[in-house]
């Protein structure tokens, strides 16, 4: 099944995130991506120098445009930088709720600009994170889905995930990039029970910019080709450690991953 991917999301002019880094995503990974562009940025390695909204009004026809003719095997959102956005998405969503959905709750740009307005936290909460399939925040992000500091260790992380999937979610992989050290670990806990830790090894260099766009795309991939999310997880983990390895050394800030690393292996 190649999977069919609609993503609701920031463009990055750049390149190395948002819509470019999940379409780039979904294609190595076999699957065929569409779009509804939820914003457009000028943006570069450097961060985020202007944003452009795009009406509620205008991402709901993107989406129910693709919807109707296409099909779709999976959801994935990500840069949902407005409360009328984020209520417009969770309504049509609503209608598909047999569809799995990755949501990646971005909120900041690897440069530090805000992508998701103050006012607009409490509404992703309380209207999107009960919809995913899986939810994959960084530490930040889950810091401020939570409201409190989380523990930059394995047990604190453990507490912290499942404390995120009591706000509604099936899944949650919380990713602990932001970890000091060298040593890092990425926690799945599923309603039901089910928790699995991900080892990894710090990969040294700048050449980070996307890489929760990637993951996010490449779970949601793998789940619209049928695999199990574990499985999803396991290969879109590995996809991105390929990508940031081979990052072509762009830009002269956070510069991007090399997308077709794992296209032939």
């Amino acid at each position: 099944m190649r999977g069919r991917i609609l993503i609701m999301a920031g463009s990055d002019s750049g390149g190395g995130a948002g819509i470019q880094a999940d379409i780039k995503t979904v294609t190595v990974l076999g699957g065929f991506a569409m779009t509804a562009i939820t914003a457009l940025t000028a943006q570069n390695t450097l961060g985020v120098h202007d944003v452009m909204p795009v009406s509620p009004e205008f991402i709901v026809a993107q989406m129910r445009c693709v919807m109707d003719d296409l099909g779709v095997d999976a959801f994935k959102s990500g840069m949902l930088d407005r409360p009328e956005v984020i209520e417009a998405i969770a309504a049509v969503l609503m209608t598909s709720a047999d569809i799995p959905y990755v949501l990646d709750p971005v909120m900041v740009a690897k440069g530090g600009a805000a992508l998701l307005h103050d006012t607009a936290l409490t509404t992703l909460r309380d209207r999107l994170v009960p919809l995913a399939t899986v939810l994959t925040p960084n530490l930040p992000e889950a810091e401020a889905l939570l409201g409190h500091t989380i523990i930059g260790r394995p047990d604190g992380m453990v507490a912290a995930a499942h404390d995120l999937l009591a706000l509604g979610p099936r899944a949650v992989l919380l990713k602990g990039g932001h970890m000091d050290g060298d040593d890092l670990v990425d926690i799945l806990v599923e309603q039901g029970g089910r928790m699995e830790a991900f080892a990894g090894t710090r990969i040294p260099t700048r050449h980070t910019h996307g890489t929760g766009c990637t993951l996010a795309s490449a779970i949601a991939t793998g789940l619209g080709q049928g695999m199990s999310l574990r499985d999803a997880v396991v290969r879109a983990r590995t996809y991105v450690r390929k990508a940031i390895a081979a990052a072509p050394g762009y830009g002269a800030g956070a510069g991007p991953l090399d997308h077709a690393a794992g296209a032939f292996s």
